[in-house]
Order: C-alpha cells, then structure tokens, then sequence
C-alpha cells in the first residue's frame, strides 16, 4: 500500500513545462526570440528578464501578455504495439508588467506578475500508465515589486522580491477494485506561499554591446496543509490520509546574456542559463495517517543544467518588427526518473514573432514558439513504468502594450 501513495506523491514535481519543471514565457518579445532577454532593455519584461536593466527604458508603460501552451505527449509501453496520447488541454501561462519613474530619473520602479511554472497533463482514466498519473493541473503565480537604479550612463542594477503562490491539482487510479468494479481513484491539491528574489546588473557599451547578468534565487514551495482525497471502498476509508505536508525547491537560475545593435535597426540577443537543478535531491511527505502508508521519501537526484538561446530583432520600419529566435535545452533528469507528468528530455527550441505599433502609445506582439523533445525510453524505477516517451510543445502568445 505503501508503493500506492509513493507513486501518485512522486507526480506533484511537475510545476510547469521547459526543462523539467521550468516554463520560460515571460515576454512576447523575448519568447520570439527562443526567450533570450537579459542583454536587452527593450520592453517591460525587463522586470522579469533584467531589474538592472528596467532604470535603460526610456518611456513608462504597463504590459500584459498570455501564451496558450499545447502539450503533445504520446507514449509506448514496451513490449506494446499501441501509442497513447495525452488529451489535449490548454494551459495558459501570463505576464503583466509595469515599469515608472521621472523621465530624467536614474531611479525606476517595476512591478511583475507572473506564471513561471505551471501546466496541465491529463491522460485516459484507463491509460497504462494510470496508477502513475490521470491529470494534473497547476498554476504558480509570481508577484515582483522591483527597483532599478542606473549607476552611470552605461551601468545600471536593480532588484525585487518575489512572492510565490502555487497550486496543484493531482489525481491518479488506485489498485483498489471498488464495488462497481472501477479502479479506486486518489487527489492531491493543495496550495503554497513563499518568497524569493531576482536581482540583475545590466551594462550598456557605447559602441552597440550590451551585457547582462542575473540571478534568480530558489523559491521552495511548501504545502503545510495539502488534501489527500481517496474514493476507495468504505471500509478502508479510514485508514487512508486526509492530508499531507511537502516541499518542493524551484530551482535557481543564474543568467549571462549579450545584446548587438547589428544595426539601427537590427539587434541580435544571446542568453546562456544554468539552473540549480541538483537541489532538487528527494521528495519527502509527512502524512496525518500512517495507518497503511508510512510517510515516503522519493529520490529525485536531478543534475544542474543548462540552456542557450539566441534571438534576432529587426525594426522593419516605425510600425513593424519580426523576430526570430532558436536555442538548445538539456534535461536534469536523469535516467530512470522520468514520468508521465514530466516526460523530458533535451529539447530543440525555435521560435518567431512580429509587433505592430499602430499609435506611438500602444503596441501589439505575436509571438510562436516551438519544442521538439527529443524521444526518450525509460524505466521508472519508482512505479515501474516502462517504455518510449515523444513530446512536441506549440505555444502561440499575444501581448499589448501601453506607453506614458
């Protein structure tokens, strides 16, 4: 009984969707551009992308964006000759964004609210994997007050702290027959509150260069008081959890990025992250009822690892823009730990865009990303799960803008 909540605990890792666990769309511009940014000070999202990089923009303005993220996963079980796949389900990552100050000011203020990890995977109830996963549905919502501060004409830096609130939404079958002969099932929700910090230092050459550099520390997730809910039969109800406590670290990332004013009018952009996956060790839960589950201590064992993105930005005239963009992915998860919930593996990024400023104010960005995750056979070596993963990600997004 006890492998039976150790496999549905073991789920909840999945808290968005690029590299594990981490979603990058946190800009229409930047995701145009495979989502490199830190090098620029090109639109609100500096707040997110580059704080020292918010004190650069010359013109207020408030931003609001959303991304519609299409999962496609499709799954072999070894020894089969049949492919099932994931049902489709949106999950819709926002931005919103606002940055003032005077206009001859050094210092400026920004204000983030975002959608850095979340997500939706929801399987058949009778796939073969369902004593792993049928759904899931998350959402992490982060708020950023920042400040900018532009030391000299070319240096600037700036901070802000981040409240983090999360929630999760997990269910999965258990082996358990109830009296109309369906599998029992098993939920997990719950939600989290904690803080962090983003700090960056951007750095503007006079001879078209510009560099930046950020860091955006580990939030850890804790659910103190999370809902353990078993539709199993009456007699056993008893002796099942009604609730549990976890914690679940969100990995740092540290950023390097470079931006080249080709030309007036074309800007190319280069970001290179690495992500402190390997905090991520274990995932343990303390249960309320022991009675026939011991609480669990799952081994994650992820590694560090990284990202390149590299994007180009052309101002076709006062009105129009088109970006473009490509980068590279590495996975931290490492053989034997892939699941249903997050089927990954090293992914090719490539992207495109186009704005369109109709007014001087106000302004439109499109924006398509594409992720090819490269196919991946594993074996669990927590549920046993055997078999071939294949998943491709489309995500077209949509922005306004308004300057003041």
């Amino acid at each position: 009984m006890k492998k039976i909540l150790l496999g549905l605990l073991t789920a909840l890792p999945f808290w968005g969707f690029s590299q594990s666990f981490q979603v990058n769309l946190q800009g229409q511009k930047q995701i145009s551009m495979a989502g490199a940014g830190t090098g620029l000070a090109i639109d609100e999202a500096s707040v997110f992308f580059n704080p020292g990089a918010v004190s650069f923009l010359e013109e207020n303005g408030i931003q609001g964006g959303v991304s519609a993220l299409f999962l496609k996963t499709s799954f072999r079980e070894t020894g089969s000759n049949i492919t099932e796949h994931n049902k489709d389900k949106i999950a819709p990552p926002f931005q919103l964004y606002g940055v003032w100050g005077a206009p001859q000011s050094r210092l400026k203020f920004g204000l983030g609210v975002y959608t850095p990890f979340g997500g939706a995977m929801h399987w058949d109830e009778d796939w073969s994997g369902k004593y792993a996963v049928t759904s899931l549905d998350l959402q992490a919502i982060y708020v950023q007050p920042t400040a900018s501060y532009k030391i000299t004409d070319n240096i600037g830096i700036g901070a802000g702290l981040v409240y983090a609130h999360g929630k999760v939404d997990l269910r999965r079958a258990v082996p358990v027959t109830l009296n109309n002969g369906k599998s029992s099932t098993a939920q997990l929700k719950g939600t989290s509150n904690d803080f962090g910090w983003n700090a960056g230092i951007f750095i503007k050459d006079v001879y078209g260069l510009s560099i930046g550099i950020t860091h955006r520390s580990q939030v850890t997730a804790k659910l103190t008081d999370g809902d353990a809910i078993f539709v199993v039969p009456e007699v056993l109800g008893s002796s099942f959890p009604t609730k549990f406590k976890a914690e679940l670290p969100l990995p740092a990332t540290t950023t390097i990025g470079f931006g080249y004013n080709v030309s007036p009018s074309t800007t190319l952009a280069l970001d290179v992250n690495w992500v402190g996956w390997s905090k991520y060790k274990e995932l343990a839960f303390d249960y309320d009822n022991n009675s026939r589950i011991e609480d669990t201590k799952s081994p994650r064992n992820y590694k560090d690892a990284g990202a390149i993105r590299l994007g180009v930005q052309h101002q076709y005239n006062d009105k129009f823009t088109v970006r473009a963009g490509a980068g590279y992915a590495i996975t931290p998860v490492k053989e034997g730990y892939v699941t249903p919930e997050v089927p990954d593996a090293n992914r090719i990024l490539l992207s495109a865009g186009f704005g369109y400023r109709p007014t001087q104010r106000f302004a439109i960005d499109f924006s398509f990303l594409y992720e090819n995750v490269e196919s991946r056979s594993e074996t669990n070596i927590e549920t046993g799960l055997s078999g071939e993963f294949k998943t491709a990600v489309y995500i077209p997004g949509l922005s306004v803008s308004y300057k003041f």
